[in-house]
């Protein structure tokens, strides 16, 4: 923030400009009211559609269980203007103004809250049946393709296509799962932890080929890289997402290897009056001493609060949270906690070929991550011990009938 929009505290008269509609965006409107800002807030999102949260769009919404998932939030009672079907086109920080199609939009400061986007299978644009699943209007052409039971192929075993393969498989249709990796939710997860999850797919009647790359996709079919020809009434591809950030291209933010944006531990840009928070940055992080780029609810939920006390002014805010998510994949509840890549010790709670199990990484003493399969009073108690930073006993850690409370040394 500059020194002159600082010294102008929460007053009336500040203009703060949101650019993104999803939680991150929502969440941060909502924090500079909860938090006393009295100035103008203005809303852009891309999407005509009332602001929405996105994990129901993978189930209920997928499934037809639900019409949509637009947010609680009373907009003009909060006094927040929304600007929807406005794409942002560019970003002019000298002039303190974006560049719309229906004209500049002038900030004094603005949150970037525009998230990621999926990554698109090369040379399937334009084919019949293929689809992405990231937006209300991707879910809404979907459920139908669900509701006729089509042969469905699934490219990509991470998250979103294990939330997507559920769903498909509870809808009656037949799911062949492509990963071009050894095993599930490679890019997440350690080989030992991720390797159980395999039996999941068969369990629920879907068939997961790993080491498996799609050679092309035609309408009706998926030829994979051995020749083998796969029926495909519909195509899902979940290959991962990017930060939403080509719009910024010479606006000079600094984005890191991913493209996203880099920010500081106030969620601050290396521009000044600009902030970027949720799915499109990242940060640095002084628990796990590394900068964390994290795609998850969780996120986007907590950094707003961050933004808006920054923002206002008054007391300084650090962001360093324990990342959270959670996933709902083949009738089982997933919870990760944490960051594991800095552990030097893995301890198992339970048998994996069990249906509720856990796995805690530790650093030195201390618990720094933990995945819980079907125990949230794991997740729950383990997310406060890594919190604390508490030294741990690793072997009553170990007992999955003692509570991890149990195992504090």
């Amino acid at each position: 923030m500059s020194e002159q929009t600082r010294g102008q505290g929460a007053g009336a008269g500040r203009r703060v400009v949101v650019v993104g509609a999803g939680m991150a965006g929502v969440q941060t409107a909502v924090a500079l009211r909860e938090q006393g800002f009295t100035g103008t807030v203005t809303l852009l999102g891309a999407e005509p559609h009332q602001p929405y949260d996105r994990p129901p769009l993978s189930k209920a919404v997928l499934l037809g269980k639900a019409e949509g998932s637009a947010f609680d939030v009373d907009f003009e009672a909060l006094g927040i203007e929304l600007r929807l079907g406005r794409e942002v086109s560019g970003l002019r920080p000298g002039d303190h103004e974006l560049d719309t199609a229906e004209g500049p939009v002038p900030y004094d400061v603005l949150v970037l809250a525009t998230g990621a986007e999926p990554i698109r299978l090369p040379g399937a644009d334009g084919i019949p049946g293929v689809h992405l699943l990231r937006t209300l209007d991707d879910a809404e052409r979907l459920r139908p393709v669900l509701a006729r039971q089509h042969d469905i192929v699934v490219v990509g075993a991470g998250w979103i296509g294990a939330e997507f393969a559920t769903a498909a498989r509870e809808a009656g249709c037949a799911v062949t799962v492509v990963e071009a990796a050894d095993r599930p939710l490679a890019g997440a997860l350690p080989a030992e932890v991720a390797a159980p999850m395999a039996a999941w797919y068969a369990d629920a009647g879907a068939v997961l080929r790993t080491h498996t790359r799609v050679e092309r996709v035609e309408p009706g079919a998926v030829v994979l890289d051995d020749g083998t020809r796969l029926p495909a009434g519909a195509v899902v591809v979940g290959i991962g997402a990017r930060p939403a950030t080509g719009w910024l291209a010479d606006s000079g933010i600094e984005l890191g290897a991913h493209r996203e944006v880099v920010a500081d531990d106030r969620l601050r840009t290396s521009v000044p009056d600009v902030y970027a928070v949720g799915d499109c940055a990242s940060f640095p992080s002084g628990r796990y001493g590394e900068r964390l780029l994290v795609h998850h609810w969780d996120n986007a939920l907590q950094g707003p609060r961050t933004v808006a006390a920054n923002i206002v002014g008054q007391t300084p805010a650090v962001y360093d949270p324990v990342p959270y998510f959670w996933s709902e994949q083949f009738g089982r509840f997933v919870q990760y906690v944490g960051h594991h890549a800095s552990a030097d010790t893995t301890l198992w709670r339970g048998d994996p070929a069990t249906p509720a199990w856990t796995v805690c990484w530790l650093r030195e003493d201390r618990l720094v991550a933990l995945l819980a399969v079907g125990r949230p009073r794991d997740l729950a108690q383990g997310r406060r011990l890594i919190e604390s930073g508490t030294p741990m006993n690793p072997e009553p850690l170990a007992d999955p009938s003692l509570p991890m409370k149990a195992a504090i040394a």
